[in-house]
């Protein structure tokens, strides 16, 4: 299905028609980050908690006009906007919300853990926000350099976020590894871009696809291969995919934990939005190219992650390792959307994709909830979890749904999230990858086993610190534990959402 699409003309005074509601979600975003900004910097220090109130609000009401939009699409159909640059469509909105559901539960998270310290201020909130926006917009580029403003506007903040916290030497080292690496990452994609430009005549994916279609097979294939490589390679490094995933680990111990779980949730949402657009929608003519580099991927991230994982005596490090796994559940069905690319008929790649970003936000973001509130600032080892049962028995049950997602098991939003992905391949004859992601998800429960041993069978030391539950954090890991259980024992209202979406260009 082809997006109705405004051509430009070469008349210098030509101003592309602006939907301002459809892009009411972005400004928003934008709109709350920079009163953030300029009022908190105007005006006295604000009272408690009024940076992350308005915060949560504002990624609240982006929500609720991405929902509106979704009905709107749903009535009129998908366009694009701007003169093309974005695409408005189910699958953006889709993003949308999974963006600001993880803004504003992070910053439920946040609350708490930067009061009373140097870094409390707005700051934090609004870095969250640009982010969140710059997600927004790499899920929805229907252009690769609209496509790349969104992830540098993402990649900046979350290079920022990572090294915050200025007391921390374990932050500052993160933040510092996530622009060295993530620099490299943005020059392999920029340069993939101008390779596809120079094979296509385009950067704009639906031109992209007509230019490739109207080209004679051979002219040109050569630099869009070597494009392709190029952008796999940038977007591997922002989905955490192996072999791509090196920064994860340190990056996500040194982080503080809020913004560890900002970036496992939205970070990776708008990666994997991002390469399902550019693949299965903008490149669907040589899916028979990427889509062998997308199951290595997928096998090397479903490996890497569970065996490394089973390794570590850190949670953070081991939620790391578990996020390059998850990584590699959601490539299973980037894979399956790769058999019917460009076909009328989607099958259930694109929207198992969908459905697995939601509900992994949601009880990654829980995870990491519980680790801020057990951890602190401190180094969240295996056994300052020890006992948790005992001192804080409605935080180890959270914790225990958390983790008994992650594993997949039935009832729990993971079992859904993994189910679809597993369906989608097997649905594709994909056996091989299907039962490797079976198998690994085996080996990664033994990681999940061991914290709630730890939590449930074990004793605390006599020396551990009191875990307390500030009120929002309570609240964020409250309803991401009542979401993770609700999908997982009703999910079909979110199956048939994401069913429904398509990508269209």
């Amino acid at each position: 299905m082809m997006l109705q699409q405004v051509d430009p003309t070469l008349d210098p005074n030509f101003e592309p028609e602006v939907l301002w509601f459809a892009l009411s979600p972005i400004l928003v975003l934008v709109g709350g980050a920079l009163f953030l900004l300029v009022v908190g910097a105007l005006t006295p220090k604000w009272p408690k908690g009024l940076s992350a109130f308005c915060s949560a609000t504002t990624a609240g009401t982006a929500g609720v006009l991405a929902i509106v939009n979704w009905d709107d699409i749903s009535d009129r159909g998908p366009q694009t906007l701007v003169a093309g640059a974005l695409a408005f469509d189910k699958f953006a909105m889709w993003a949308t919300i999974v963006i600001t559901v993880s803004v504003l539960l992070v910053s439920l998270l946040t609350d708490e853990f930067i009061r009373d310290t140097p870094n409390d201020g707005p700051e934090v909130y609004a870095l969250y926000l640009v982010a969140a926006a710059g997600g927004i917009v790499m899920a929805s580029a229907n252009d690769l350099i609209v496509l790349f403003l969104g992830l540098e506007t993402l990649s900046l903040a979350l290079y920022v976020l990572a090294a915050s916290n200025r007391r921390s030497d374990p932050s500052a080292e993160s933040g510092l590894k996530y622009f060295v690496l993530g620099g490299f990452a943005s020059a392999f994609f920029l340069y993939g871009i101008a390779l596809v430009y120079g094979g296509t005549g385009s950067t704009n994916i639906g031109e992209m696809v007509t230019a490739i279609g109207n080209t004679p097979a051979g002219d040109n294939d050569a630099l869009v291969l070597a494009g392709i490589a190029l952008l796999v390679v940038g977007l591997g490094f922002k989905v955490a995919a192996a072999p791509f995933h090196i920064w994860a680990p340190d990056v996500y111990q040194g982080a503080p934990s809020p913004v560890t779980a900002f970036m496992a949730s939205a970070g990776k949402a708008a990666a994997f939005g991002a390469v399902t657009r550019v693949l299965v929608s903008g490149l669907p003519s040589f899916r028979d190219d990427w889509q062998p580099i997308i199951v290595v991927l997928a096998v090397l991230s479903l490996v890497v992650g569970a065996v490394l994982s089973v390794v570590q005596t850190n949670v953070k490090r081991m939620l790391a390792y578990s996020s390059v796994s998850h990584a590699g559940f959601l490539l299973v069905g980037v894979e399956a959307a790769a058999h019917t690319a460009g076909d009328a008929t989607p099958g259930f790649g694109i929207s198992s994709v969908q459905l697995y970003s939601l509900l992994y936000a949601v009880l990654v973001i829980g995870s990491f909830g519980v680790v801020t509130v057990v951890a602190g600032t401190r180094d969240a080892s295996l056994a300052s979890f020890n006992g948790l049962a005992k001192r804080k028995p409605l935080l180890a049950v959270a914790f225990t749904i958390f983790l008994l997602a992650q594993a997949g098991v039935p009832f729990t939003s993971g079992f859904v999230a993994k189910f679809g992905v597993i369906r989608a391949g097997i649905n594709e004859e994909s056996y091989a990858l299907a039962i490797i992601a079976m198998v690994t998800a085996v080996i990664t429960a033994f990681v999940y086993l061991r914290i709630m041993l730890s939590m449930w069978l074990r004793d605390a030391d006599d020396e551990a610190p009191a875990v307390s539950v500030p009120f929002s954090a309570g609240v964020a890991i409250a309803i991401a534990a009542t979401f993770t259980l609700a999908a997982g024992l009703y999910p079909a209202p979110l199956i048939e959402l994401t069913e429904s979406i398509r990508l269209v260009r």
